[in-house]
């Protein structure tokens, strides 16, 4: 698996990953697997790659395997969900410092194609993606739902983030989680 910040040419297939675990796609029996709550067009996935060079993927054979999207809390306040983080960002402290625009960014989401899950694909997928964030960033902040407790753990778990409180919208239930990006997760 070759790991590299996506370009605009990656677009295409990282869309057919995209809506293979998206959750309006995803087969009901599936979700229990994990899967991708937010849904992304072509034009916000440029957008996230020419503004932000926060596209990160994993390929293998020429095909997308894994991606993850890392971005300034500004590139995603136009999305409800993490306008509220924002606005609840001062109410929290991490590595003794307040959450902020400035020293936090989000983390999120990521997808790993079920062929490749219980590999090394997400710490090495998350490690490369914490490595390039952490040239801007000192803190990651992301958030599971509570429904994706297989998300869940392997973040916990694999990754070792810790939450920093859970959290309620729009009716759905939340584990809003944080990293240290100085840490490495290479031994």
């Amino acid at each position: 698996m070759t790991y590299k910040i996506a370009t605009v040419e990656d677009i295409p297939s990282v869309l057919e990953l995209h809506s293979k675990y998206q959750v309006n796609t995803i087969k009901e029996e599936e979700k229990k697997d994990g899967f991708v709550t937010t849904a992304f067009s072509a034009q916000e996935l440029e957008e996230l790659i020419t503004t932000e060079q926060g596209l990160f993927i994993g390929v293998q054979n020429e095909k997308v395997m894994a991606y993850v999207m890392a971005a300034s809390w500004q590139f995603w306040s136009r999305w409800p969900m993490f306008a509220h983080m924002i606005k609840d960002l001062h109410n929290l402290t991490y590595l003794g410092q307040t959450l902020s625009v400035e020293n936090s960014y989000q983390y999120g989401p990521i997808c790993i194609d079920k062929s490749v899950r219980g590999t090394e694909v997400l710490p090495e997928i998350f490690d490369f993606t914490r490595e390039e964030m952490s040239k801007r960033y000192p803190i990651l902040v992301t958030f599971v739902n509570k429904i994706n407790p297989r998300s869940y753990e392997a973040h916990k778990r694999k990754l070792g983030l810790e939450v920093i409180q859970e959290f309620e919208f729009n009716g759905n239930y939340y584990y809003e989680m944080v990293y240290d990006t100085s840490k490495t997760l290479k031994a």
